[in-house]
């Protein structure tokens, strides 16, 4: 074997490493696919004798690459997922390859991570998720190590969130939020009729709603309805912190499209308010549940 053949056998081995970590700083397989390309072609174009150690060099060429790409998408602004997007879009690249990536970092955890700076956010994955030192991901970032591990340390805390209840009524509210999604999801009326309150309250932001429909609906019977025809939507939905209480966000793609601010009272759901609107979900304080593990998946 060459030693072209070399290197990229050496880079094969590799690359669902640096795969799995683009994915969880960008968000999407299309732009880590990108990333992790463009180091390969870096690689190609440098002599090997110069990388003392190519693991942490192609893991610096990445990050930097990710993060130069979130600092570009944060100068554009952008809005969340639109709320009228087709279900079947998808954000590029393989969208089976997209959902199982989905599933394995979560998709609460993909929308809090969007919420993060690009910094906090490569500072984040490559320390809490990779357990790469901080030396190294302050020279990534180009922060001092200090600087790197309170970039880290404020990523954690708003991806961990401020609980606004005990952590057993914190349970007690997510048993019954992920009771209400599963209903949804399945269209079960009998469930959703079981976990809805008798006087439940369901809110919603007009861009939610088709044309001509009231955003206050009350009532168990005529919530449950009006949710059958949301469950198409629920697949996308996944159980989240939502200001300090247990609800939930409904993310195609690992996208924010909105999230669900859910009041459970006595074992139901009493209220629940689809919150669609981009100034309203700014000002939201989303967090997952469920703290993140160390290591890779």
């Amino acid at each position: 074997m060459d030693e072209h053949g070399a290197l990229a056998e050496e880079f094969e081995a590799h690359r669902g490493r640096l795969c799995a970590a683009a994915y969880r700083m960008l968000g999407t397989a299309a732009e880590a696919d990108d990333a992790v390309q463009e180091a390969w072609l870096r690689l190609a174009r440098t002599d090997p004798a110069t990388i003392a150690n190519l693991e942490a060099w192609l893991r610096t060429v990445v990050s930097r690459l990710c993060l130069d790409m979130l600092r570009a998408r944060a100068s554009r602004r952008e809005e969340p997922y639109a709320w009228h997007a087709p279900a079947t879009e998808a954000a590029g690249g393989d969208p089976e390859r997209e959902a199982e990536l989905i599933d394995q970092v979560g998709r609460a955890m993909l929308v809090v991570l969007d919420t993060l700076g690009p910094a906090e956010r490569v500072a984040f994955v490559l320390h809490d998720v990779f357990a790469v030192p901080f030396e190294e991901i302050g020279a990534i970032v180009g922060r001092s190590t200090s600087a790197a591990k309170k970039l880290a340390s404020r990523a954690r805390q708003r991806v961990r969130g401020t609980p606004a209840v005990p952590p057993a009524e914190l349970a007690r509210q997510r048993r019954v939020v992920e009771a209400f999604l599963a209903a949804a999801r399945d269209g079960d009326l009998d469930a959703l009729l079981a976990v809805l309150a008798p006087d439940v309250v369901r809110r919603a932001d007009t861009a939610v709603l088709p044309p001509g429909r009231e955003p206050v609906t009350r009532g168990a019977g005529a919530v449950a309805r009006e949710t059958r025809l949301f469950g198409r939507r629920a697949r996308h939905a996944a159980p989240a912190l939502v200001d300090g209480r247990a609800g939930a966000v409904v993310a195609p793609h690992g996208r924010l499209q909105l999230a669900i601010a859910i009041t459970v009272r006595d074992g139901r759901v009493a209220e629940y308010d689809l919150i669609a609107d981009p100034g309203r979900l700014r000002h939201l304080d989303l967090a997952v549940l469920d703290p993140p593990v160390l290591g890779p998946p």
